[in-house]
């Protein structure tokens, strides 16, 4: 018994269902062509879809720096404005001490 693939390709077996298997074939050609062309050409939908979980990766990055950029405003303004806050964040960070302080540094 032949296989039923083989019998797409075979135009004498056709009888009655002549343009039932010529679209089949064409069908065949049309997705093995779409196929290959898919995977060769240089700006495919897989480079696509790559540039598009790029793009979303980066997004989010810019997204996340953005609210590192608002808190660290944030942080200047309120040094500005408040001295002992100043201070207190130049001992913590520089280990700056006042005259007669006592300074311990822990890691």
């Amino acid at each position: 018994m032949a296989k039923p693939t083989k019998d797409i390709w075979n135009r004498d077996k056709d009888g009655n269902k002549k343009e039932q298997r010529s679209f089949l074939r064409y069908a065949i050609v049309a997705t093995a062509l779409f196929i290959v062309f898919l995977f060769l050409k240089k700006d495919s939908i897989v480079t696509w879809v790559q540039a598009g979980f790029t793009l979303r990766r980066q997004e989010r990055q810019i997204e996340q720096l953005r609210q590192e950029n608002e808190e660290l405003d944030r942080r200047i303004r309120m040094m500005k404005g408040d001295r002992d806050t100043l201070e207190r964040f130049a001992r913590e960070h520089f280990y700056f001490a006042e005259p007669g302080d006592d300074v311990y540094i822990i890691e």
